[in-house]
């Protein structure tokens, strides 16, 4: 990325709503997933390695926003899907399985879709 672009992109995220915010996260772990999924499919187990830790670390950091003191059962409902995606990060990191890594992907990007279609209607883009 360039500098300009760079800048661009920092810019963005300061002066985007927390709910911006929180599409942009769930893009970067979708992005994430089917780049290190790809990587895999490729023999390339470091690029992978990268690319699937960093969704991992967005997937725990999306489970800590969770609030259930507003909406408990939803919130139990994506606290195991998290889980499951961290689970199934983990096993395609160390079985190298891009398999684990696209059922990660599937897992998730409904609930990212929707929060994107959430805050659209919101206004929030």
């Amino acid at each position: 990325m360039n500098g300009a672009a760079r800048r661009y992109a920092q810019a963005t995220h300061e002066t985007a709503s927390p709910e911006r915010l929180m599409v942009l996260l769930f893009q970067a772990a979708l992005r994430n997933i089917r780049s290190g999924a790809a990587a895999l499919e490729a023999g390339r187990p470091a690029d992978a390695t990268k690319s699937l830790a960093r969704s991992a670390d967005i997937v725990v950091e999306l489970h800590a926003t969770l609030d259930a003191s507003k909406a408990p059962e939803l919130c139990d409902s994506l606290g195991e899907i998290y889980r499951f995606v961290c689970l199934r990060l983990n096993a395609a990191l160390l079985g190298r399985d891009p398999r684990a890594a696209r059922e990660a992907e599937r897992a998730l990007a409904p609930i990212a879709e929707a929060f994107e279609t959430a805050v659209a209607s919101a206004g929030g883009r």
